[in-house]
């Protein structure tokens, strides 16, 4: 769609802030008055409308995006959202470690043990790590309080944490980011350690670059939407 705006504005509004296109607001794909929670959010999403060229292109616009998600699909998937992320953290990234070469092994360990012990001492969520591909059943007690976090979040905040798990693989480095205690880059790092090993042992194509890149800027995203959305 060509750009068919000159001015983006910030108002105020009853419940946070729009973003207003030559003082309408823009609007969600389902009609929705595109309302922010934050100043920080809708100044985000004001950058982005005002970084359009010539054509409109929502891939190159995350905040509003993720918006956009927020007012279409929830609270009308909120179940949903919370299921997926938990069932994430069933199978969590952080808990699947190599059984070998042993530099590997180490990096993995030292990488993301920490954050397991993190995850237990906010949450008191002990997740059990296991060196290979066999699936195992983590603790009742351990999904049942990662069900509860993801509960007390709201609509906002629980669909960055659902985007974040869904791109890393794993709920315990999503929450992180929701409490930025790590960055879109640190998550990336931390994510896809395994096969930045691998790249670092046999080089890397021009594919993986792109997807890579790719996965990157989407984590980076949203980190700067979860950070936006902080009190």
């Amino acid at each position: 769609m060509k750009r068919f705006y000159r001015e983006v504005a910030l108002a105020a509004a009853a419940e946070g802030w729009q973003v207003r296109l030559d003082q309408k607001p823009v609007r969600t794909p389902k009609g929705t008055p595109l309302t922010l929670p934050t100043l920080a959010l809708a100044q985000g999403v004001a950058a982005e409308w005002r970084s359009v060229a010539e054509r409109v292109d929502p891939r190159t616009m995350p905040l509003t995006r993720l918006a956009a998600t927020v007012l279409d699909q929830l609270p009308a998937r909120r179940r949903d959202a919370i299921e997926e992320a938990l069932e994430v953290g069933r199978w969590d990234l952080l808990c699947y470690r190599a059984q070998h070469p042993e530099a590997l092994v180490d990096r993995q360990r030292q990488a993301w043990q920490p954050w397991l012990d993190w995850a237990e001492a906010r949450y008191g969520v002990r997740l059990q790590p296991v060196h290979g591909i066999q699936p195992i059943d983590q603790p009742r007690s351990a999904l049942l309080r990662l069900r509860h976090a993801l509960d007390e979040l709201d609509d906002w905040r629980l669909v960055g944490v659902h985007g974040a798990a869904r791109e890393t693989g794993s709920l315990i480095l999503a929450l992180a980011l929701l409490e930025t205690r790590i960055d879109g880059a640190q998550a990336f790092q931390l994510a896809y350690l395994e096969e930045l090993w691998e790249l670092e042992q046999w080089g890397e194509d021009a594919e993986q670059r792109r997807r890579h890149r790719h996965i990157a800027g989407e984590l980076a995203a949203l980190a700067r939407y979860l950070r936006a959305l902080a009190p």
